[in-house]
């Protein structure tokens, strides 16, 4: 299967940047296209579907006021990733990026890959209705 390749004036319309960021970023190889990059005059740079995505994250990280040397430590650590990104969510909260598998489980990404000590709050509460059932349960037939 051929992947197709975007070039340039394609992939700013479609991740909404302009040419000088996607430029800037290719040069200082935050991201750089893997279809084919420039190689002197005359070529031209073609990214993938997958720098497509890359991008749209880091215009979107970047829109959210995370600087651009925190988006580059978090491109690093995604980019180490084995598996294909489809489903995992990013939070940022301007500071620090987290990549959230689960409610329970939230990584942050600036930190290199360190956890999050998350609570799901609402499993919390239905586990403790769920106990509270049982130990009443055991009360009214006599059980300790």
């Amino acid at each position: 299967m051929i992947e197709e390749a975007y070039r340039v004036p394609d992939v700013c319309k479609i991740v909404g940047i302009s040419y000088r960021q996607l430029d800037y970023w290719a040069r200082t190889d935050l991201v750089t296209p893997s279809v084919n990059d420039a190689h002197g005059s005359g070529s031209q740079r073609l990214y993938s579907f997958q720098d497509l995505v890359t991008l749209r994250v880091i215009k979107s990280l970047l829109d959210t006021g995370v600087s651009l040397q925190r988006v580059r430590k978090a491109v690093a650590y995604l980019q180490t990733m084995k598996k294909r990104p489809h489903g995992v969510t990013l939070m940022s909260d301007g500071e620090g990026i987290y990549e959230a598998h689960s409610p329970e489980a939230v990584i942050d990404l600036l930190n290199k890959g360190q956890g999050v000590f998350a609570i799901a709050l609402d499993r919390v509460w239905s586990d403790l209705e769920g106990s509270l059932a049982k130990r009443r349960g055991k009360a009214a037939t006599g059980g300790s």
